[in-house]
């Protein structure tokens, strides 16, 4: 595929479905002239759905494909029939994607492992039909449960590449080059800058093992606050577990390549400190174009530099392979140093929060036929118990949050509620305690 054709920033709305309303039906057959309540509940909303796919490399696929629409529950029918549950919608995306609220930029999950499936929006619980409102005193409720309402958020999707090793440095410093030289992968080369415009994934086999590289795109100077075209890439190496920085020890454009170390360094530290902390290697490119001018060698100057830091400095030339191999094998042998620990992302946003502070109408009374029953309803307890598993201890520990500070559990003691009582929302009984 082509370097264009690489996409790793996507923005789309997606919208979960909404559940069934219950059934109402009353059961009308010959010869049973009291049939009572028959009426089915309603089918689940479909579920947003994100997948882990090897097989993509890229967000291509979403690029012009900007929302996802899960189906709506089908309403209950006569005979206590359920309604359909809706379809849910899926998403195939790269391992290494990371999802992100839009409007608050806050982290929502991760997608690491092929196969993997992460829920991303909840459909809403099919309402529940007539018969389960059946009561000695009610014979024939004429009323059901509306489906609960769908959840839609606008997301942003980000690729964080999935490689062992990851290649910074300043345009033009040969990176593109050392990774053809070291792998299959064939990026673009060219003598001018910014040739590479997205990352490149290689494979590097060694005598003592393989692993995967990624060539990022050309750092400059104030990458990290938006300047140039690197600070697009950044997020590619924050998987990595060792960082090779390619510097030209030969000056062909008149850098110095020790203080290209410290510009890019700064870059990495201003981006994230944990990456600059991770282990690192310098492979001091174009050592084929060094002349003995009576100056001070530049390589020696690197490794004056930077040894005593514990870097590794390596001369090699990209281009006839002088010392790539050396190269290489001590990178395999940081890399066994270094743990597989996974990158993970601690969760910022959760859907149910916003539950809290939304400002929703909701209703309670104390039931006619049980004064120790209080009813508990409206479009705010309807939303909570779509987006709460009240099976889970997570789950259950949100609800009594919400309880609370969405002013229910005052409005329950203003109207009378004591000890031992119950409180009814939709179907679900708890017993009030202080």
């Amino acid at each position: 595929m082509a370097e264009s054709n690489f996409v790793d920033y996507v923005k789309i709305y997606c919208r979960s479905g909404k559940g069934g309303r219950g059934s109402t039906h009353m059961r009308r057959e010959k010869y049973i002239p009291n049939g009572g309540p028959d009426g089915g509940d309603g089918g689940r909303g479909g579920h947003v759905i994100l997948r882990g796919n090897r097989n993509y490399w890229t967000l291509l696929h979403l690029r012009y494909d900007r929302h996802a629409l899960a189906g709506h529950g089908e309403s209950g029918s006569k005979n206590r029939s359920f309604g359909k549950d809706g379809e849910d919608k899926i998403i195939e995306v790269p391992c290494g994607t990371v999802v992100y609220n839009a409007e608050t930029g806050e982290y929502i999950c991760d997608v690491t492992e092929h196969g993997q499936e992460v829920v991303l929006l909840k459909g809403g619980r099919g309402g529940l039909g007539n018969w389960h409102f059946k009561t000695a005193t009610r014979q024939a409720p004429r009323f059901a449960q509306p489906g609960e309402p769908m959840q839609e958020m606008t997301v942003i999707m980000e690729l964080k590449l999935l490689a062992d090793v990851g290649l910074v440095g300043f345009p033009n410093a040969g990176k593109s080059t050392l990774l053809s030289a070291v792998s299959s992968a064939k990026p673009k080369i060219a003598n001018y800058h910014f040739t590479t415009l997205s990352p490149n994934l290689g494979v590097v086999d060694t005598d003592n093992g393989g692993f995967v590289i990624a060539d990022i795109p050309g750092l400059i100077e104030g990458a990290s606050e938006g300047v140039g075209l690197g600070h697009e890439f950044l997020r590619h190496i924050e998987r990595t577990r060792v960082i090779i920085h390619i510097v030209d020890a030969a000056s062909v454009e008149g850098r110095d390549p020790v203080e290209d170390i410290h510009k890019i360094n700064k870059e990495l530290e201003a981006y994230n400190p944990e990456i600059a902390a991770r282990p690192q290697v310098i492979a001091a490119n174009k050592i084929d174009c060094i002349f003995d001018d009576g100056e001070e060698n530049p390589i020696d100057q690197l490794k004056a530099e930077f040894e005593p830091q514990g870097i590794s400095v390596y001369p090699i030339s990209a281009v006839t392979g002088q010392g790539v191999r050396e190269l290489l094998f001590h990178v395999k042998e940081l890399l066994d140093k270094s743990p597989m620990k996974p990158v993970v992302f601690e969760q910022e946003f959760f859907p149910e929060d916003v539950l809290v502070n939304e400002n929703l109408p909701f209703t309670v009374e104390r039931s006619e036929e049980d004064p120790e029953v209080f009813l508990v309803e409206g479009p705010k307890i309807e939303k909570m118990l779509g987006y709460t598993n009240l099976d889970s201890e997570k789950g259950f520990a949100f609800f009594q949050k919400f309880l609370k500070e969405g002013g229910i559990l005052e409005e329950l003691e203003k109207a009378g509620i004591q000890e031992g009582d119950t409180v009814r929302m939709y179907g679900f009984d708890f017993d009030y305690y202080k």
